[in-house]
């Protein structure tokens, strides 16, 4: 693939994951389903993971796989903090729980600092891809 078409997929990841964590936003100041915003903010987080592999070449077809390679292709080498993967893991967690395993609805709270984390994680990306945008 050509290096431009690449970016074109890159980009596109990008504003995914922006409008995704501004949909989660929009859930958050609705006081909507702390549900539905864990799972667009992981679903933003999971986007910005997609845009880096996509520049990578290394692109999954499961979200364990995108988690993993993050972890592997950035984490491990010094690229993004452990605190990052450890917030990504644990949204990814956090939305596989709520979203399949549990009738009940986690706490509000816990939603609102999914969407913070996600905002950092999102943030992180656009400045690591940043000279190159």
């Amino acid at each position: 693939m050509k290096e431009d078409d690449i970016w074109v997929l890159v980009l596109h990841r990008l504003k995914q994951a922006e409008t995704t964590l501004e949909d989660a936003r929009y859930l958050l100041d609705g006081h909507r389903s702390p549900q539905s915003i864990i799972n667009r903010s992981y679903y933003a987080m999971f986007y910005a993971v997609l845009a880096l592999l996509q520049k990578s070449g290394r692109v999954p077809s499961k979200h364990t796989g995108a988690v993993s390679l993050f972890d592997t292709e950035f984490v491990s080498k010094g690229l993004f903090s452990k605190e990052l993967s450890r917030e990504l893991h644990r949204a990814f967690e956090l939305r596989q729980i709520s979203d399949y395993k549990t009738l009940d609805s986690p706490p509000f709270e816990k939603a609102e600092e999914i969407w913070k984390k996600a905002a950092d994680f999102i943030a992180s990306v656009k400045e690591y891809l940043n000279p190159d945008i």
